[in-house]
């Protein structure tokens, strides 16, 4: 079932639903018809941020509240019939600098989630945002579903945990639980302000600004990225899918593209900007995992997804974006 009229008028909670993709399927579904109720702690650094929902504030509920916290997450999912789980810390740079916010952010915290739902709401639905970074150095291209997971981060660890938890809830308590890995995702209410959560929005920003893109080495690995909204359909096709509960799915991009020719992409469509090529960092260098992409077949095989956004369309309406708000995103 991909009927999206489903939504309406169903009751939805979003965590990290200020966030980027957060707040890009909140305003999907309110346009749905959906009622729908954002969580976010709006810690500093982490993506949320007020003005990923204007025009929309009035439109949705939002508590600020902590995934942290078992007690108001009891109350907040008492009474919803979807949860979309994207609450989390993202960036695998502050994960190894602060390894114990991490564990409590991506793997505790969802056991918390989880036994909210079990005990107050045993019929809602969960979607939960893994990613790509759980497989680590690719053994084969393109990733599957079946690939070793053997992260390189603390980050692509707690993510693997908390995802299992959400498969390991559905199979002991018949919780309706999925998992999307994502990859590289892009496009309008991205975190702009450091880059420390992925190589996409800061290349957008100093493209934008019209600053220089430095890629190490010959910048010829290659990555897949998937615009927001691509990721938002992804989401709401396995919301309405009991096909999909204790499954696991990848997402991707159409074709991988080399960081050289996407970084000459964005300087040509911003119009500004320019490339160059630097020398590795040795810190760097030591723990590159070179080219990475995955298949997105057994999401498409399942539910019929498939990226409908090109690379240039959703770069030149992500440079268009940040061009009209850029004061809201960095400073």
């Amino acid at each position: 079932m991909n009927d999206l009229t489903f939504y309406a008028n169903r009751t939805v909670l979003i965590t990290g639903g200020l966030g980027f993709i957060g707040s890009n399927l909140a305003r999907r579904l309110v346009d749905l018809g959906a009622r729908v109720t954002l969580v976010d702690s709006l810690i500093p650094d982490y993506g949320g941020n007020r003005f990923n929902i204007a025009s929309y504030e009035d439109r949705l509920c939002v508590n600020l509240a902590d995934v942290r916290d078992p007690h108001a997450m009891r109350a907040l999912v008492q009474g919803q019939e979807l949860l979309f789980n994207l609450a989390g810390q993202v960036s695998h740079i502050d994960s190894m600098t602060d390894p114990f916010s991490d564990l409590e952010i991506n793997a505790r915290a969802q056991l918390s989630i989880l036994e909210a739902c079990r005990h107050e709401n045993p019929d809602i639905k969960v979607v939960y945002a893994g990613t790509r970074q759980q497989y680590g150095k690719p053994q084969y291209l393109p990733l599957d579903e079946r690939h070793l997971q053997h992260p390189t981060d603390v980050n692509g660890v707690n993510k693997l945990a908390g995802e299992w938890y959400h498969i390991v809830y559905h199979t002991a308590y018949g919780l309706r639980t999925a998992s999307l890995r994502l990859t590289n995702t892009y496009g309008p209410r991205q975190l702009m302000q450091h880059n420390r959560q992925g190589f996409i929005g800061w290349f957008i920003r100093l493209a934008v600004e019209g600053k220089e893109i430095q890629l190490y080495g010959d910048g010829r690995q290659l990555r897949d990225l998937n615009y927001v909204d691509d990721v938002v359909d992804a989401f709401l096709r396995v919301g309405v899918s009991d096909a999909s509960n204790g499954q696991v799915y990848n997402l991707g991009g159409d074709m991988p593209v080399s960081l050289y020719d996407l970084a000459h992409l964005l300087v040509e469509i911003a119009g500004q900007g320019s490339v160059r090529l630097v020398p590795w960092p040795e810190e760097r260098k030591r723990i590159d995992i070179g080219d990475v992409y995955s298949s997105y077949a057994a999401l498409e095989a399942s539910l019929g997804w498939r990226p409908t956004t090109s690379l240039r369309d959703g770069l030149a309406r992500t440079v268009a974006y940040y061009r009209e708000h850029w004061p809201h995103y960095w400073s």
